[in-house]
C-alpha cells in the first residue's frame, strides 16, 4: 500500500478540487452555513454506505481500533472541520471561486507549521522557503485593489479556513493508523451535525428538496472519498508531506473555476499563481529532483 501513497494524495486532491467551483454554484440556492453542513452530512452518509457494502462483502477491516487517547483528536477534528468549511463557504460568498481555490494552498503552510510546533515533524529549510512563497502569494491574492491597503473579507475567511484545516490535518494524522473509513464517517456525520447547529440558529433553513441530493453527492465525492484517500496517504507520508502533494487541488479548482464562471484572470491573480506554483514545487520536490 505504501507505494500508492502519493497516488492516494493526488486522488484526494482531484476529488476535492471540484468542491469549490460547484459549491459556488450551489450558493445561488443554498445558504453558506447550511451548504457546509449538508456537504459534510453527504460525506458521512456516503462513506457509511461504503462501510455497509464492505461488511456485506465481508471485507477485512483496515486499521487498528480506536483508543481512549484518540478522543481529543477526534473532537478537535470534528470542531475544526466544522469551522473550516463554514469559513470557506462564507468566503465564497465574497470572493471569486478562482481566488478562493488558489488561496487554499495556504493550508500547506498552516499544516507544516502546526506539524512542527505541536507534532514534532521536521520542517526543512526548503519547505520553509516554500511556506514563505505560498504565504506571499496568499497575501497578493488577499489585498484589495484600490487606493487604500486593505484585505478582502472573503480572503480573510478563506485564510481562517486554511488555518483551521492545517491544525485539523495534524489531528487526523494522529488517527491515520485507525480505519480511514471509520474516521471519514465520524468526521462527516458529526461535522455535518455540528454544522447544522451553526446554520439553524442563524436562520438558515434547508434548501429545496430537489437540490439536497446533488449537494449530498458532492459532499460524498469531494469530502468523503477525498478524506478517505487523504488519510491513507497520511499514514505513510505524514501530515506535512501529504499536504504538499494535495496542493495540486487548488490549481485544478482554480482552472475549473475560470472555465465554469468564464472569469478573466487579473494580473494580480497571475502573479500569485506563479509565486504559488514555485512554492508548491519546492514543497513537493527534493533538491536532487
Amino acid at each position: 500500500m505504501k507505494q500508492f501513497a502519493v497516488g492516494y494524495a493526488i486522488l484526494a486532491a482531484a476529488l476535492y478540487a471540484v468542491s469549490i467551483p460547484l459549491s459556488k454554484l450551489f450558493l445561488n440556492e443554498v445558504s453558506p452555513l447550511m451548504l457546509s453542513a449538508l456537504l459534510y452530512i453527504g460525506s458521512g452518509l456516503g462513506m457509511a454506505a461504503v462501510g455497509i457494502g464492505q461488511k456485506i462483502r465481508s471485507a477485512k477491516p483496515d486499521g487498528t481500533p480506536f483508543a481512549k487517547s484518540d478522543t481529543p483528536y477526534i473532537v478537535g477534528m470534528i470542531l475544526l472541520n466544522t469551522a473550516a468549511l463554514a469559513c470557506l463557504m462564507l468566503g465564497l460568498t465574497f470572493a471569486s471561486a478562482s481566488h478562493v481555490s488558489l488561496l487554499n494552498n495556504l493550508e500547506i503552510a498552516a499544516t507544516a507549521v502546526f506539524a512542527m510546533l505541536f507534532f514534532h515533524e521536521k520542517v526543512s529549510k526548503r519547505l520553509w522557503g516554500a511556506i514563505f512563497l505560498v504565504t506571499a502569494a496568499g497575501v497578493i491574492l488577499s489585498v484589495e485593489s484600490g487606493e487604500t491597503f486593505s484585505f478582502s473579507a472573503g480572503s480573510l475567511l478563506v485564510t481562517a479556513a486554511c488555518l483551521f484545516w492545517g491544525l485539523e490535518n495534524n489531528c487526523t494524522r494522529v488517527l491515520s493508523e485507525r480505519s480511514p473509513l471509520k474516521v471519514s464517517v465520524i468526521k462527516g456525520v458529526f461535522a455535518g451535525l455540528s454544522g447544522l447547529l451553526l446554520a439553524l440558529p442563524a436562520g438558515e433553513w434547508f434548501p429545496s428538496p430537489s437540490v439536497i441530493p446533488a449537494v449530498l453527492l458532492l459532499g460524498f465525492a469531494a469530502y468523503g472519498l477525498s478524506i478517505f484517500f487523504y488519510i491513507l496517504a497520511q499514514r505513510y507520508l505524514g501530515a506535512a508531506k501529504t499536504s504538499t502533494y494535495y496542493a495540486v487541488s487548488p490549481f485544478i479548482a482554480a482552472g475549473l473555476s475560470l472555465l465554469i464562471f468564464r472569469e478573466v484572470p487579473s494580473l494580480q491573480f497571475l502573479l500569485a499563481l506563479v509565486v504559488m506554483a514555485i512554492g508548491v514545487y519546492f514543497a513537493s520536490t527534493k533538491p536532487s529532483e
